[in-house]
């Protein structure tokens, strides 16, 4: 199958390159190429998206009519004035024909973002959590806050094709939270199973720096850039990772879990920003902001110069070509980015590129929009059954997988 997964990734498959192959496979592979074409190049005419991807009028027609059924393309009205005789018709890919919906969990708040099928962004909700919660209440929170969204969103459930979620600490791959010194009493939940009770679709789980990662180099400070690290700054400072365009987890999930050595400097970060505190980040970046200037860059530098030793130790370690610094602390151009640059230079072979994050707030719960969509991609291009949310399994009741190592598209 190599050499069929190369011949989809530059187009359509002709009857040539499957010599004795299953014809039912062949029109699975036309019908993913012209899907993909359609999603990817917008609106166009039969003979634009024949042209394409390299299939006769009548066999893309055929396909078109069939993803049509599938409610995953339709004919929009022909554009009026465009010459003499009747308009050529026109196809798009349906984006609204299903969602996916991303959580960010910490522990004082949950945020959602919900999207259609190409990324865009239809709305979203956010809501306070107790952190002295136990994981029961939490998780029922986070339900209502779900409900709430979609209530706002007017996106019915089970419109929903993929749900991921990001959360603090160490995620197994079953979806079990395995360790988390952030959260209390979130050690040892199945997150991805609690979850998965509300929703009739698949359920990832994942690290929260991990998807902060995925969501940088989607639409932040690392676009398209293959080898990143994101250090996402919070109650305590977790870092993800993505090499060769792929999210490194590790064996366990454990990959980039460097603070836990106390010498690296990346525990309790909210604490020694505000000393003697026992508030959120996104209140002791607020209580930043009102210091002196004089005052707010002595402590900045202090917590930059405490933080440096682990941001380097992951240069070191990864050789990247960008390292994003965000998370609840940081603001766009805060100058604890500036500092860091400083500070984490002497410590490294080579200069290091240390930029902000561009997506504040919204970084978890957009990666982890990107990682259920990567998952939704996954059906609707597999080639072993036919596309669409009738045929693919896409919202199957019930099923609950954590996330896997995934190339961001």
């Amino acid at each position: 199958m190599s050499s069929v997964r190369r011949s989809l990734s530059r187009g359509a498959v002709t009857q040539h390159s499957l010599h004795g192959g299953d014809p039912s496979v062949l029109r699975r592979l036309n019908a993913a190429a012209v899907l993909r074409a359609l999603r990817d190049g917008g609106e166009c005419t039969l003979s634009e998206l024949a042209g394409r991807v390299g299939l006769s009028r009548p066999t893309t027609e055929g396909v078109l009519g069939e993803l049509t059924d599938r409610g995953l393309a339709a004919e929009d009205a022909p554009r009026p004035g465009a010459g003499l005789g009747r308009p050529a018709r026109r196809y798009r890919f349906r984006a609204e024909a299903g969602y996916a919906l991303g959580i960010d969990i910490d522990a004082h708040r949950v945020r959602i973002v919900v999207t259609d099928l190409t990324g865009q962004v239809t709305g979203g909700h956010h809501a306070g959590l107790d952190v002295q919660a136990p994981p029961a209440e939490r998780i029922a929170a986070v339900r209502a806050a779900v409900k709430a969204c979609l209530t706002v969103t007017g996106v019915e459930r089970r419109s929903l094709w993929a749900v991921a979620a990001g959360t603090p600490g160490v995620v197994a791959p079953d979806g079990t939270v395995t360790s988390c010194t952030v959260v209390p009493g979130w050690e040892g939940v199945h997150l991805a199973r609690e979850l998965g009770r509300s929703f009739p679709c698949p359920v990832l789980v994942e690290n929260d720096a991990n998807l902060a990662a995925m969501a940088e180099r989607w639409r932040g400070a690392a676009r398209d850039v293959d080898d990143v690290v994101c250090v996402h700054a919070g109650l305590h400072t977790g870092t993800g990772a993505l090499i060769g365009g792929r999210l490194h987890r590790g064996r366990r999930g454990a990959a980039g879990e460097i603070g836990m050595l106390p010498e690296m400097g990346l525990r309790d970060t909210t604490a020694a920003l505000i000393t003697g505190t026992n508030i959120s980040p996104q209140e002791a970046s607020a209580a930043l902001a009102e210091l002196t200037s004089a005052s707010r860059a002595a402590v900045v530098e202090r917590l930059a110069a405490r933080m440096a030793r682990g941001v380097a130790a992951m240069a070191l370690a990864l050789d990247p070509e960008v390292i994003v610094v965000g998370g609840p602390l940081v603001r766009a151009g805060d100058p604890l980015v500036s500092a860091l640059r400083r500070q984490v230079e002497p410590l490294c072979l080579s200069p290091v590129r240390i930029e902000a994050s561009e997506l504040g707030d919204e970084s978890v719960a957009l990666g982890a929009v990107r990682l259920a969509l990567d998952r939704i991609d996954e059906d609707l291009f597999r080639v072993d059954r036919p596309a669409g949310p009738a045929a693919s399994g896409l919202p199957e009741s019930g099923e609950v997988r954590q996330a896997r190592p995934s190339r961001l598209s």
